[in-house]
């Protein structure tokens, strides 16, 4: 038989099984019994109250690591440091108050003084007993006499009071000619008593400065902000709240950095878990009176010591993602390995974000001039400078933020043309073929070289086969200039990418504004496993981007303003997700990275594709500036060996029409000549119509010699 004894000393019980020594053992075999061991919270035990540790915690919260001692000290100095100059901006006040008060301390003490100098009591006493009708003669004369023999009293006072104020005038006038630092402290040594004798019950000298705190987080606001957002049942007798169910905090709230931290779990019996604080956090944040975008919450699960009623919340004391952006490792870097997590960005408390793309497909989405094209672009940067990964690249809009990648990109297709289209679909075409040999060689492998049937760092380098890495931005452009068809099969060839590619060492990288159903389809979103989201107009569209019930879980983007560029929400499991400032990379730095992965390709003779036969990237490359008119023709004429001169015309204008928008067929014609083109014909043939036009290797022509000579 056994006993199960529980230690209610401390705050959770420790359960003892304790033989009864009485019952015989049923395994016993005639053995000697071993001796029983007695355990220290036996009932009998007399010591058992005096030895039981009670389970918790000797150290409080806030000094339980490392971490949190720096974070409160250093919030304890920059606390200290915003008093001083709260203060310092006040000195010209506190010193005029201290200059009024001691005037008025100065008329209290001459009033005090007074009837001592006086006989104003006893003149006060003798008309008093005058006015009286009852009064006995000898009364007033006593006090007359009284009053008389005070003044020969006081006589020789006020002399002295008179000469010792000569004095003091003396005095004052000796100390004006006195050294300033010698002035200063004899007048601090009259004003402050002076002052000190003229406060009133409510006088303060120094104003009471409150710190730029939005929240001053406690567990009473923060159990009566939860019982407000419905999460918390109030008590039974209404209004008194002092019976009602209650959180219990396993931490805080503690300072954390540039906010308040709290862990806590909700109580049992009220129904309501993790998942229902997530949702309410718009409610939450506004009885605790802060922006909804300074409240971070998430769930704890087991792994780390929670439950489903658990969740970790940080209140931010400010807007925590504005501000100067942080400028991206990339920028100065050499190499990277796309094998190791990306930099990407900040969380709200400052801490590194990083994202493994290995076996991963990316999706970014959200409304224009938030900074999501610059987002995309730090993951690609990420395989620039590792020169075993070959980019695919398409921009549906065609812009300049992608052109740099011409100098690294295996295949480049720029705008949404017939023609660009015709470049992507061929593109896809010959990224299936890839993965499809990839997979074909794969198989093949020993399982010593490829135990897990997935491409490794050292099959890349072996059997020269590099990371595929498949940037597609604008998505929605592409499919909304393709017929229907042609839409289908795009589709069907970006989902068989995403779902089947990352297993052959492809990585897929796409991007779009709000991806509707018409725009991008649902089971091209669906099977996308990192997404990221910058602001949008309302929580369907973020579901849009993020996954659907994902807004109800907090992984909201719809809560972010226009002022949060380069901010958003990273989604990186069913119920993984971060709100995350992206680290910055501008233009001039993307294109300065395009040119160091054209360098690491070319000493690792990895430089293929359209990279390797671009003139305009060669050029570039041997430090050769192109006249602009050519290399913005051969831009336009990417994807065409000819062209009509009214298409080459509106690509010039779409590619920079501050430049090309006054530009017509002769102007053109003379910009071209200019530049050294040589016109072999004034017409050319496309899909049997003759017209006006130029040829691609005309232009090319143009090109200096010594760039084509490097370049060849």
């Amino acid at each position: 038989m056994t006993e199960i004894q529980a230690d209610t000393v401390g705050t959770r019980p420790s359960l003892t099984l304790v033989k009864n020594p009485t019952t015989p053992d049923p395994d016993a075999t005639g053995t000697p019994e071993a001796p029983t061991v007695e355990a220290v919270d036996r009932v009998d035990n007399p010591l058992a109250d005096w030895l039981s540790v009670p389970d918790a915690p000797v150290l409080p919260a806030w000094a339980r690591s490392t971490a949190s001692i720096k974070a409160n000290a250093a919030a304890l100095g920059r606390l200290t440091w915003w008093h001083t100059r709260f203060h310092t901006f006040r000195v010209p006040k506190y010193l005029l108050k201290t200059v009024l008060l001691a005037a008025r301390g100065f008329f209290r003490a001459t009033v005090g003084l007074w009837p001592t100098l006086s006989a104003q009591d006893h003149s006060a006493t003798v008309k008093a007993l005058r006015a009286q009708v009852k009064v006995r003669p000898e009364d007033i004369d006593l006090a007359a006499r009284l009053q008389a023999a005070h003044y020969n009293r006081t006589h020789t006072r006020r002399w002295r009071f008179g000469a010792a104020a000569v004095g003091v005038a003396a005095a004052a006038v000796g100390v004006m000619l006195a050294d300033p630092i010698l002035q200063a402290g004899i007048a601090g040594a009259v004003v402050t008593p002076l002052a000190y004798l003229g406060r009133g019950k409510e006088t303060q000298l120094l104003d009471q400065g409150a710190p730029p705190l939005r929240v001053d987080m406690s567990a009473t606001q923060l159990n009566d902000a939860l019982r407000a957002a419905g999460l918390l049942k109030s008590g039974r007798s209404g209004d008194d709240e002092k019976d009602a169910p209650r959180v219990s905090c396993s931490m805080g709230p503690v300072r954390d950095g540039r906010g308040w931290a709290v862990i806590f779990d909700l109580p049992r019996g009220g129904g309501k878990t993790a998942s229902d604080v997530l949702a309410k956090r718009e409610v939450i944040a506004q009885e605790l009176g802060v922006d909804e975008i300074q409240v971070i919450m998430s769930r704890v699960r087991a792994a780390k010591g929670g439950n489903a009623g658990r969740v970790s919340m940080w209140v931010a004391d400010d807007d925590p993602y504005l501000g100067k952006p942080n400028p991206s490792p990339f920028a100065t870097a050499e190499r990277f390995s796309i094998w190791d997590p990306i930099p990407f960005g900040q969380d709200a408390r400052g801490n590194r974000i990083e994202v493994p793309v290995m076996w991963q497909s990316m999706f970014f989405g959200g409304l224009p001039r938030r900074g999501k094209t610059f987002t995309q672009r730090l993951m690609t940067a990420a395989g620039l400078l590792d020169a075993y990964v070959r980019h695919y690249v398409a921009d549906g809009k065609g812009g300049a933020d992608w052109m740099p990648m011409r100098a690294v990109a295996h295949r480049l297709v720029m705008g949404a043309e017939d023609d660009a289209i015709e470049a992507l679909k061929a593109m896809l075409r010959e990224l299936l073929m890839e993965m499809e040999r990839r997979f074909a060689i794969l198989r093949e492998l020993p399982t010593s070289i490829c135990p897990e049937g997935k491409l490794t760092p050292d099959i890349v380098q072996r059997y020269n086969l590099p990371v595929i890495f498949v940037t597609i931005d604008e998505l929605q452009e592409y499919f909304t200039a393709m017929e229907r068809e042609d839409r289908e099969q795009v589709i069907n060839d970006l989902c068989r990418i995403a779902r089947r590619g990352p297993a052959a060492g492809f990585v897929s990288n796409f991007a779009s504004q709000r991806p509707d159903a018409d725009s991008v389809p649902t089971k091209l979103r669906e099977i996308i496993t990192l997404r990221y989201s910058t602001q949008v107009v309302d929580r369907a569209s973020s579901d849009m981007v993020l996954g659907k019930g994902k807004a109800a879980q907090g992984a909201d983007a719809s809560v972010l303003s226009e002022d949060h560029v380069g901010t958003g929400v990273l989604v990186t499991g069913p119920a993984s997700y971060v709100t995350v400032r992206a680290d910055y990379l501008d233009g001039t730095g993307f294109a300065t990275l395009c040119q160091k992965g054209r360098a690491l390709r070319q000493a690792a003779g990895q430089l293929t594709g359209d990279a390797a036969g671009d003139v305009t990237a060669a050029a570039d490359a041997s430090g050769v500036q192109l006249q602009p008119i050519l290399s913005d023709a051969l831009e336009v004429m990417r994807h065409s060996p000819r062209m009509f001169t009214t298409d080459l015309l509106a690509g010039l204008v779409n590619l920079d029409e501050d430049v090309y928008g006054d530009f017509n067929a002769e102007r053109l014609a003379a910009e071209l000549e200019a530049a050294g083109v040589k016109r072999t014909s004034k017409q050319v043939k496309i899909s049997g119509t003759n017209a006006a036009g130029y040829q691609r290797r005309d232009i090319e022509a143009a090109v200096p010699a010594e760039i084509l000579l490097a370049h060849g």
